[in-house]
Order: structure tokens, then C-alpha cells, then sequence
């Protein structure tokens, strides 16, 4: 298992991020926003710098983090080409950073979540990609129409494509309130299929703690994923802060700019070496 955090949990700084990351012994930094900009408005140079920037810090691009069919269901055609046009995007500037995924999402959900619903947009967006393409990863989110593994294993087979992985990120399945212990019987289900897991640790669905705090029992995940023989990453996904209230939901939907990142510097610090422990714990 590799260790890797988000780089704006850190700091808006990409060079912050990377010195901080090295520090605390972590071999990765997953994308995200950077500079007070979003992800999927950064210019090519932006993201040369990013790439370049990680690159001197002796560390890898765990994942880019778009917010890929991040957005309610399209209904026109219209909607699906703009939507098929963002993935399109997503897949060029992971590329430019040398990223192994794009983290894709299942659409925002109307009511109870509809993984078959969602499987049939997405078909309309994903099917014109390019082969050859940096690989596409679905994540366990809070307000899609996948908010626990059961729900992203049905989209999986109502999209038809073996090649698509999971990100599995438990806190947003207790958070999400549509499974509030994910694990063991969740990740059994799916983790065959898992190739990222994002870590934090809700307190039910009011908000994230210090890792260790909340309602996951991460020493538990880890120590089983090990023993699976899980090779991915591990990327800690902090979205709790020191001196200032919880992230609001606005935030966590649009998680970039400094509004976001304010007070992730010492909560991720503090989180980052928790997650070391807790991994070195289970070697």
C-alpha cells in the first residue's frame, strides 16, 4: 500500500503540499484544485507545473480529481455533449500530469439512489473516450447514485465495462447515510474491483474528525487490506479542519480555493501521521 494525500487538504500551495507530504514520509499527492483553481480550469501550464512540482519533491501524481459527472443526471442532448466534453478534458489534463486514473462520479441523485439510471447516461458520455486512454475510476460518493459499493457494483454491470475500477471511500458511505458500517460486508463485496480507497473518517453525517475519532474502524480496513494484498493507494482525503467550523456542504461539493483548504494544514498533518502509524501497524 503507497501513501498519498490530497494536495489541497494541504495547502493551496502545491509546493506547500509537496514539502509537507515528504516530509511525513508519504510517496504520493492526488490532484485536485491548486492556486485558487479548480481542477478542470487550470491551464496547460498549470498543470506542467503541477506535474513538474511533485516530480522535484521525489513524489508521484496518485490520481486527479476533476469533478467528472459531478453534476444532476442529463436529460438533453446538450447535456450529455457537455458533460461528455468534461470527461473528454479530464482525460487530456490527466495525461498532461502523468495521473493513473480520473476519478469519475455517478451523477448527483434524485431521491433514492438509481445506479441503472445512471449507468445508462454515462454510457452516452463514456462509450465516444478514446482507447488508449488514462483509465477511469468510480467513486463511493456521498450525493451520487453510488453512495455505497453495492449501489457502484450495480452501475458497474449495468454500464458493461469490465476495465472501469472503484475508488471505495467508506466516509462518504456513513456519511451519506445509506450504510453507516461499510466494512467488513460492503468492502467484500466489491474489492476485487477497488483500485484507490480515499481515507476519512466521518462522525455519522454530521461531520469529519481527526482520523481515528470517528465512526470507521480504519486500523481494522488497513490491516485486512494488507493482508488482501491491496497495491493501490491510500489517500487521505483529510476534510476535517483545526480552528474553524465544519466544511459546509457547498464546500465539500466544490472542495478548492482557499475557502476549503483553510485549516487543512495542521489537521492533515495531523492526520498524515496518524495514517502512517496506523499502516506501519499492520506490517
Amino acid at each position: 500500500m503507497r501513501l498519498a494525500v490530497i494536495n489541497d487538504e494541504v495547502s493551496q500551495s502545491i509546493t506547500t503540499a509537496a514539502v509537507e507530504t515528504a516530509r511525513l514520509g508519504f510517496a504520493g499527492l492526488e490532484l485536485r484544485s491548486s492556486e485558487e483553481t479548480a481542477p478542470h480550469r487550470m491551464s496547460d501550464t498549470h498543470l506542467r507545473t503541477l506535474r513538474e512540482t511533485v516530480a522535484r519533491h521525489g513524489l508521484e501524481v496518485a490520481g486527479f480529481d476533476p469533478p467528472a459527472l459531478k453534476c444532476p443526471l442529463p436529460r438533453t442532448g446538450a447535456e450529455i455533449d457537455a458533460v461528455r466534453d468534461m470527461v473528454a478534458d479530464a482525460v487530456r489534463r490527466a495525461g498532461l500530469l502523468g495521473a493513473p486514473f480520473v476519478r469519475i462520479f455517478t451523477f448527483y441523485r434524485e431521491g433514492d439512489p438509481d445506479p441503472r439510471a445512471a449507468a445508462k447516461a454515462a454510457r452516452e458520455v463514456l462509450t465516444q473516450l478514446p482507447a488508449g486512454r488514462v483509465p477511469l475510476i468510480v467513486e463511493t460518493g456521498m450525493r451520487t447514485n453510488t453512495p455505497t459499493m453495492r449501489h457502484t457494483l450495480e452501475f458497474l454491470d449495468a454500464l458493461g465495462d469490465d476495465t472501469t475500477g472503484v475508488l471505495w471511500d467508506p466516509g462518504n458511505s456513513v456519511f451519506s447515510g445509506w450504510d453507516t458500517a461499510p466494512f467488513p460486508a460492503d468492502y467484500a463485496a466489491g474489492r476485487d474491483r477497488i483500485r484507490h480507497v480515499h481515507v476519512k473518517d466521518p462522525d455519522g453525517q454530521r461531520s469529519y474528525v481527526r482520523l481515528g475519532d470517528g465512526d470507521l474502524p480504519w486500523p481494522a480496513i488497513l490491516t485486512t487490506l494488507a493482508e488482501d494484498g491491496y497495491q493501490g493507494w491510500l489517500s487521505l482525503e483529510t476534510h476535517w479542519r483545526v480552528g474553524r467550523p465544519p466544511l459546509t456542504q457547498s464546500q465539500r461539493d466544490e472542495p478548492w480555493g482557499g475557502a476549503f483548504t483553510a485549516g487543512g494544514l495542521e489537521a492533515s498533518r495531523t492526520c498524515m501521521t496518524i495514517l502512517r502509524e496506523m499502516v506501519e501497524a499492520t506490517s
